[in-house]
């Protein structure tokens, strides 16, 4: 699969992508005729696809053992991948596994071995302790984000898993910082750098300075929140505190949000961000976990609603917005009497006084109990909507299909009558429960 041309423009088409960017057909290019190969881009510029059209190129369709394994931080950017895999309709079988689900599932699921394997190192290194699976045909190592894996830790677990792959033939590492060191154990014998980080430095990114008279900043985050109007945006803070802070104060101002952190589990975690992709949460209240690894799409602002502690958060959380072509703004919320860190530019207090249109909730998110292992697609769903429901086109936002379950978004305004109408419908051969999220 993808080994041709047009077998990428298929591949392309499946995922509604015109045309890769300079930094994609690079490395396409790099990574088919090298062993080791290290890719650094910005946030949101497409690593993922970089690496996985030529990864798919060196699989063996006659192989039944997992021959690539991906190896990543978080279990936001595992999902994120095996989405991207599925969606690409290689044929290949692709499994994510990380901590914070249960381990029957994982075994589950790779019973039957995947050609692709994702995972945290934790998780991985479990299954490779209890051997569930040959390691003799894994030719492709992938360390995506792999600088926030040395940061959070994990080297040892990740030095155990790399001695027990003895046939590696291409390893491939991506980043979205300059300058961590790549210790001896992943073996990268003159690695090919692809840099693209300078690429979108830029005057694409705007930041701009609010000043808080007041220690307490939230009179002046909402300010600014009026003052940016109905327009969607992420709110980084240090603390799950602050985020608890900061939800209580849109909660009473009646501003639609979702929150995201480490505290949560892992599945409130994945419908905030369905929630706030799907245009149901205009405002994603978050810790630095959210600044890079997950799926959200372009955005014009994100505010530092606390400073951040290091340059490379800050570039991270930044990365959230002036994305690829489009331009876009960082707010830096700062006490008078607060010291800004040196990497940030003071630019002196805007006036934020004209208030923005004022924020409306459009979307409703909608929960379906089936999912992709009962045989329903996208369009079954999209289906039963305009024939029960007997919505227009215009009245169906975006679905999310996981593996028992699926995501809908319809206007907020007949959320409640499509419940009434379509619970207990059949989907396939499936009577599904629908309710709003």
């Amino acid at each position: 699969m993808a080994n041709n041309i047009k077998d990428q423009e298929d591949v392309l088409a499946k995922l509604n992508i015109q045309q890769l960017n300079p930094m994609q057909e690079e490395a396409i290019a790099v990574i088919g005729k090298t062993t080791n190969t290290i890719i650094l881009s910005p946030t949101g510029t497409g690593k993922t696809l970089a690496f996985l059209l030529p990864l798919i190129e060196t699989l063996d369709p006659n192989i039944d053992e997992v021959q690539a394994l991906i190896l990543v931080p978080t279990r936001e950017l595992a999902i994120q991948i095996e989405q991207v895999v599925r969606n690409m309709g290689t044929g290949y079988k692709v499994n994510a596994v990380y901590g914070g689900r249960p381990m029957s599932k994982d075994k589950i699921e790779i019973k039957h071995n995947p050609s692709i394997l994702i995972g945290t190192p934790g998780r991985i290194l479990d299954h490779f302790d209890s051997d569930r699976f040959s390691k003799e045909s894994i030719k492709t190592l992938v360390l995506d984000e792999f600088d926030k894996s040395l940061e959070i830790g994990f080297e040892e677990e990740m030095a155990g898993i790399l001695s027990e792959l003895p046939n590696i033939k291409k390893r491939i590492l991506t980043s979205a910082t300059q300058g961590v060191e790549i210790p001896s154990f992943v073996k990268l014998d003159q690695p090919v750098l692809i840099d693209y980080l300078e690429e979108e430095v830029g005057s694409k990114l705007t930041i701009k300075i609010v000043l808080s008279p007041a220690k307490d900043k939230l009179p002046r985050l909402l300010e600014l929140l009026q003052h940016l109007g109905n327009q969607p945006g992420i709110i980084f803070c240090n603390f799950r505190d602050s985020i608890e802070e900061v939800s209580s104060l849109l909660e009473k101002n009646k501003i639609g949000h979702t929150c995201f952190s480490g505290g949560m589990e892992q599945k409130d975690r994945e419908r905030s961000l369905i929630k706030f992709r799907n245009g149901t949460s205009q405002i994603l209240i978050a810790t630095d976990l959210a600044a890079r690894g997950i799926d959200i799409p372009e955005l014009k602002y994100i505010i530092h609603y606390e400073l951040p502690h290091s340059s490379e958060e800050f570039t991270h959380r930044n990365g959230r917005t002036a994305r690829v072509n489009a331009k876009g703004t960082a707010y830096v919320l700062k006490w008078d009497k607060e010291r800004l860190p040196e990497f940030i530019k003071d630019t002196g207090d805007m006036d934020i006084s004209k208030k923005g249109a004022p924020m409306k909730q459009f979307w409703e998110t909608l929960f379906i109990s089936g999912g992709r292992k009962d045989k329903i697609s996208k369009g079954d769903i999209a289906g039963l909507f305009f024939k029960q429901g007997n919505i227009n086109k215009d009245q169906l936002g975006e679905i999310e299909l996981k593996q028992d379950c699926a995501f809908v978004a319809v206007p907020l305004s007949i959320a409640h009558q499509l419940v009434e109408k379509l619970n207990n419908s059949r989907l396939k051969k499936k009577k599904v429960r629908i309710a709003i999220l």
